[in-house]
């Protein structure tokens, strides 16, 4: 590379320049990856953007930081209560702001570190990793992994319990606003439900929905429509379809948080009968969330699917 050309690449990339990275997804949700085991990268919002940006960068709905935790504030708080957390996922957001968690992402995390020789983890058995969300367990599965992404809840707690919803949403493709319920599953969800797939596929996510009230820190917004099937063990499995505008990024085609989230939502307006297994079709591919009883009695989500390295290379 000549002197000129360098000097192009140092005004794009920053001190990103020279470093490696890995391009990897989970059901089409896509990450720009680099390991930094001891945070070195100082990683400024435009810095990060620059990196996403699908025409002048890598592209990816996300920036997904490898690094030790106990190089990071936020990591080294989390060891005193989960010492084997090594390492930690540092995420941002494609327009470069910082993120609680991504439940695709941490998936891409996790087969990242096993493909870079960074953890042993054979089918079956399990790391801990560090988030913004808190400790997270990741299991190896024959097909991909499996998150539990902790407790679910809603927002704004019995409220919306008892009324079933505590927001309205105005988006593009809707003639009228829609209720919807508001989940946290370690980051913010507004859940929307319609009632048949053409309206889904008519919606014009390309700009922010609405959300009222609106949440302080934005919220992820998901729209749902039930698959209705037919046949032995259909009540078993709950089936849905998703489309999601990501908080910070637009429309992706999976979001793994959301896909809890919109399960949660759900499987809460299903009633009682509803099933504690869902698969959540979203335009990627198809993950599962399972809910199951975690410590003290908790609600916990377990998130499985995939996860793909598609590139590696350097930034020119």
């Amino acid at each position: 590379m000549s002197a000129a050309e360098r000097t192009r690449a140092d005004e794009v990339f920053g001190e990103l320049t020279g470093w490696p990275f890995i391009k990897a997804h989970g059901t089409g949700n896509d990450f720009v990856v680099v390991v930094d085991p001891e945070a070195e990268l100082l990683l400024s919002e435009e810095t990060v953007q620059l990196a996403c940006d699908r025409h002048q960068g890598i592209g990816g709905d996300g920036f997904i930081r490898i690094t030790r935790s106990a190089n990071l504030d936020e990591g080294a708080a989390l060891l005193d209560q989960a010492p084997e957390a090594e390492w930690f996922m540092d995420y941002r957001n494609g327009d470069g702001s910082i993120a609680e968690m991504c439940g695709n992402g941490v998936r891409v995390f996790v087969h990242v570190l096993a493909a870079q020789g960074l953890i042993d983890l054979p089918q079956g058995e399990v790391v801990r990793i560090g988030t913004r969300a808190g400790v997270k367990t990741v299991a190896r599965t024959a097909d991909g992994y499996a998150v539990d992404m902790g407790p679910w809840g809603f927002i704004d707690g019995d409220s919306a319990r008892s009324r079933g919803s505590d927001a309205v949403v105005t988006g593009g493709g809707l003639r009228v606003p829609r209720p919807a319920v508001s989940i946290t599953m370690g980051n913010p969800h507004t859940v929307v439900a319609l009632a048949e797939g053409e309206k889904l596929d008519s919606l014009e996510l390309f700009t922010e929905p609405t959300v009222r009230p609106t949440p302080p820190e934005g919220t992820n917004v998901e729209f749902v429509v039930p698959i209705d099937e037919e046949g032995e063990g259909s009540e078993e499995i709950g089936r849905i379809r998703m489309r999601v505008h990501e908080r910070g990024v637009g429309e992706t085609q999976s979001c793994g948080t959301g896909a809890c989230a919109a399960a949660a939502a759900t499987r809460f307006w299903a009633g009682e009968t509803a099933p504690d297994e869902w698969l959540v079709e979203v335009p990627g591919g198809v993950v599962s969330a399972t809910f199951v009883e975690g410590p003290h009695g908790a609600e916990h989500v377990v998130l499985a699917g995939p996860a793909v390295v598609v590139a590696t290379g350097t930034f020119g």
